[in-house]
């Protein structure tokens, strides 16, 4: 039920904390597991940066994230803002016609780049002009070869790390050698962090992945698919939160995510998530609570009583209950997304016609009619409208988990 990453910090030459490299791991146990190393990038991605995205306290600090081979050339960096990450190019990598291709398109995209366990292979000459950094491994390659790989090096537009520094003479002769940058157990070693795990439902991934891999995307079909499951829609919001780095215009509701992301990002995030998710037990009453509440919101408010949008109130009785799936408070999960003003006061505070709607929704849900009168009155809405909202939101409900589901 929890994700996991080992977070390494990066020194500079004042011995400053200039970022974070990030390890994939499967439990609390401090060492890379058994698994895949284009699945690990994508559960990394996916369970530690879309889903939880940066503490306060480490904004303005660049995440290192090792990319393998398939991961480089399908361009999945591009799933992450170009100014918080630093793509590490894996020392398994092969440097070929494909590599090279997409190495110089991420970096004609604006991202940084860094070979990781650099070994001077003359292979990777052509690859130089469009690296940052170079990482040598000063256990490996040992200390004097590497200081001396930088001497030689000095001329290039070229920023070096030293990796493995495990003294005070090491951190001394490197630091005197020109490295910029510096790693190692002499400074601290990998802490594991632990994070509430968001994952969709596998059917629901799988049936989204189908749609984004036909011809022509079906922004309709797609949207159907997201906002039943809330995880999923977490993602999505996050996602072009993080695609945008600063939404211009507010999100009001799901097929605006959509559009605003476009087919080649959608295609990209969902890729992403398939092969990230993992199987989770989400408690299935929340999730198809969470469906009902949505869609009674959404039929109160295209109510002739209501001017609200319906679908900017299914968002907003569907994220309602966000806090008890993922064990986190609203708040804090409300805070990474690019949600409107609006929604943000009816969920958080309970204001405007949406907070009044959402109240009368959870007063139906607790059977306290006393409460479900005082803002039926408010709004407008009879109780018969009210029951027949439950109505069609269980029988929608209904049909739509046997669509989906199938």
């Amino acid at each position: 039920m929890y994700a996991y990453v080992a977070r390494q910090p990066i020194f500079n030459r004042q011995q400053k904390t200039v970022g974070y490299e990030l390890l994939f791991r499967d439990g609390e146990s401090n060492a890379f597991p058994n698994i895949d190393a284009n699945k690990a990038t994508c559960r990394l991605l996916v369970e530690n940066f879309i889903a939880v995205g940066s503490d306060d306290a480490d904004r303005g600090k660049r995440r290192f994230i090792n990319f393998p081979q398939q991961s480089l050339v399908r361009l999945l960096p591009t799933l992450l803002p170009k100014k918080q990450v630093v793509i590490e190019v894996l020392e398994t990598c092969e440097p070929n016609d494909e590599l090279f291709l997409a190495i110089r398109h991420l970096y004609r995209m604006g991202y940084m780049i860094a070979l990781d366990d650099f070994e001077m292979d003359p292979r990777w000459a052509r690859f130089l002009p469009y690296v940052h950094i170079i990482k040598l491994d000063l256990m490996k390659l040992g200390l004097a070869a590497a200081c001396e790989f930088v001497a030689n090096n000095r001329h290039r537009k070229l920023m070096f790390l030293a990796e493995k520094v495990e003294t005070q003479d090491e951190f001394n002769v490197a630091l005197e050698a020109g490295f910029h940058f510096f790693q190692g157990y002499f400074f601290s070693r990998p802490q594991v962090l632990k994070n509430r795990q968001i994952t969709p439902e596998r059917v629901a991934t799988l049936r989204l992945l189908q749609e984004v891999c036909r011809p022509e995307v079906d922004f309709a079909r797609v949207e159907q698919i997201i906002i039943a499951d809330v995880s999923l829609s977490y993602l999505l919001l996050r996602y072009v939160n993080n695609a945008a780095q600063q939404v211009k215009v507010p999100i009001r509701d799901f097929r605006q995510a959509l559009v605003y992301l476009g087919e080649a990002r959608l295609r990209m995030f969902v890729s992403a998530v398939a092969t990230a998710q993992a199987a989770v037990n989400k408690p299935h009453e929340l999730f198809v609570l969470s469906l009902v509440r949505g869609r009674m919101c959404e039929v109160l408010a295209q109510s002739r009583c209501v001017s609200v949008d319906g679908r900017t109130a299914f968002m907003t009785g569907l994220l309602s209950l966000l806090d008890a799936l993922l064990d986190c408070p609203l708040p804090e999960l409300l805070a990474q997304l690019p949600l409107e003003q609006d929604i943000r006061r009816a969920l958080l505070e309970r204001q405007g016609a949406l907070g009044q709607i959402l109240n009368l929704v959870e007063a139906f849900e607790q059977a306290d009619w006393r409460t479900v009168n005082q803002y039926g009155r408010a709004l407008g809405i009879s109780g018969e409208l009210v029951g027949n909202s439950y109505q069609q939101a269980m029988q929608w409900v209904n049909q739509y988990l046997a669509i989906t589901q199938q």
